[in-house]
This record gives structure tokens, sequence and C-alpha cells, in this order.
């Protein structure tokens, strides 16, 4: 991905990403199954896969042969998400049904939300959320206007979903938000297979606060590996921000025994911290959340990143994506 502020442009490091290449089907969870996403042809049927060059690099998408209009998208050879047109509730990749968790426990089950998504890939979570909760409001910022085409030709939204996309970078899309409009803010923005610089610091999530009403929920897709500089810092930068904080990800990633993917999670108010660990423990990749003094004691000291300072997250290592 050649642009900034990419969406879903990450690494998949969990395990799960390889459950979601062409015959393996991945494990999915969720409640029932969401309504078919519209279009003139309701959707893409399993066959050939498809590919097209987008502003990011050479997007594809392969059909999942488990599951007849289900499909992986790639970026330049690089999963990014995977859609299930029949059941949108099925979240098959780890970090995605992570994210998903936050969905569900913002508020009970099925009351509508407000929800900004910063990078859009597949528009996995935003198809999520109006499966789950209809009626729902959703903004998408998505930088890659020709990604956005591929993905809604080829994978149409819903036409009864109120979700609207606009094609900017993330953080100028956040700044055209309202203040307090948003019950949650999702950010899994990426360039290439890093973070891009300018949507790691405090003033970024200053932005976030001003956007997120009081109670509501910020979760980030990070993704790090030993010795885990850039995520201690990230920890760091919340904290500068939100008075609650939590840390989502499989123990090997948050002992620094490999690269991976690790939501942060983070409000004004106090977070649903045993609901959330339970079911992140019950995921098929069981996960750990870590919060309170431990979380800050995890930082080791890092310091907060501002906008002077920023610097995109790492690279993954090569075997990420064997």
């Amino acid at each position: 991905m050649a642009r900034s502020a990419k969406a879903a442009g990450t690494p998949r490091a969990d395990r799960a990403a390889k459950a979601a290449e062409p015959g393996r089907g991945g494990r999915g969870e969720g409640g029932g199954r969401g309504g078919r996403d519209g279009g003139r042809d309701g959707g893409r049927r399993a066959g050939a896969e498809v590919e097209e060059a987008v502003d990011g690099g050479l997007a594809r998408l392969t059909p999942d042969r488990d599951r007849p209009r289900a499909w992986s998208l790639f970026l330049d050879g690089a999963p990014q998400s995977h859609v299930d047109l029949d059941d949108p509730t099925r979240l098959t990749f780890d970090y995605q049904r992570r994210l998903g968790h936050v969905i569900d426990l913002a508020a009970p089950p099925g009351r509508p939300l407000r929800v900004a998504h910063l990078g859009g890939g597949a528009f996995t979570l935003a198809r999520y959320t109006a499966a789950t909760r209809p009626r729902s409001t959703q903004q998408v910022v998505e930088r890659d206007g020709a990604l956005v085409r591929f993905v809604r030709e080829a994978l149409p939204l819903d036409p009864r979903a109120r979700i609207r996309v606009r094609t900017l970078d993330a953080r100028e899309g956040l700044a055209k938000l309202p203040d307090d409009w948003a019950d949650v803010v999702l950010a899994d923005v990426f360039d290439g297979a890093r973070t891009p610089a300018h949507l790691t610091s405090t003033e970024f999530l200053t932005d976030v606060r001003r956007v997120v009403r009081a109670g509501g929920l910020y979760a980030a897709n990070l993704t790090d590996g030993p010795p885990l500089a850039h995520l201690r810092g990230q920890i760091a930068t919340a904290a500068a921000v939100f008075p609650e904080l939590a840390l989502v990800a499989e123990p090997a990633v948050l002992r620094g025994r490999r690269f991976g993917n690790a939501i942060l999670v983070a409000s004004g108010l106090p977070l649903p911290v045993a609901e959330l660990t339970r079911r992140a423990a019950s995921d098929p990749h069981s996960a750990r959340v870590e919060h309170g003094r431990a979380l800050i004691d995890f930082t080791g000291g890092a310091r907060p990143v501002t906008d002077a300072d920023a610097v995109a997250s790492p690279a993954p290592p090569p075997s990420v994506f064997d």
C-alpha cells in the first residue's frame, strides 16, 4: 500500500488469517445470521478470484471454497479482511473478532450505535455492526478510493444499512465528525503493513476523544513484535488521553515472543473488563486482557508519542505471511 491511512492493511499475524485462505474456512462467532448484502447481483458468488490495481497496490478477492459467498481480501499478498455475505456476523480473523467484542459490549444487545470506522478494508466490521445492531448509523473513512470502488462493486453493502463511506485520510475524516458523536470509534488503518505515524500521537487521540461520547469506546488494531517498543509507546500515548485502558492480545504477543496483533481499548469511563476477558479467553485462539496497574507497568516507562516525534509502526518480518 503506497498511500497513508489505508484500512486493514496490517499483517494479520494472528493464526486465524490462514483460516480465511481458500479452502480453509475459518471458525466464526456471532449470535445469528445477518441479512444478505445487497447490490445489483446480491453480491459476488464463489468462483475465480478477482484482482484489481488500487491506490495502495494490488487488491485481490479470493473465494472461500467452504462457503459460497465468503471472500478474503488481500492487498499485495497481505491478508486484509474476510467477509461472509450470507452471515456478516461471522468474524474469522482473530483481530476482527476481538474488535467485534468491543462493538458487542458498547451497549445492550441490539441497540443501535453510532460507529466511526477509521479504515474500511472490506467493511467487515461495518457489516457486522449493521447485522447485529440494525438501524446503527456508521461512518467509514477510507483513503483508498479505488479500493472502496473495487470492494463495493464486488461485495456490495446492504443498501438498507446506514453506512456512509468517505474517501479521506483517517485523521481528516475524524476531524469532520461532531463532538460526542460516536458510541464507538474503531481504528484499523495501515499504510502497507504499518500504521501511519500521524495516527499514533496524542494529538490524534485527543481528536478521537473529542468525537467519542462520554462512556463511549475507542478500539485500535495495533501490530508489533519484540521488543514491543511501539506497543508500549501506544499504551503510554493512550493513557495520556483516556483514563481507562485495556489491551487484548495472545500471550505470545504480550510476552514479546512473536509479531502479532493487539487490540487497544480506551474510554473515559470504566471498561467492561470482566466480560471482555471472558470473551477473549473463549475465542478459538484465546487472548489475554491486561488493564489497570499491570497495563501501565507493561509500558516500562515509555513516553507518550506526539506529532513531533511520531513514527510509523514497525514492519512485520517476512515470516508473518509464510
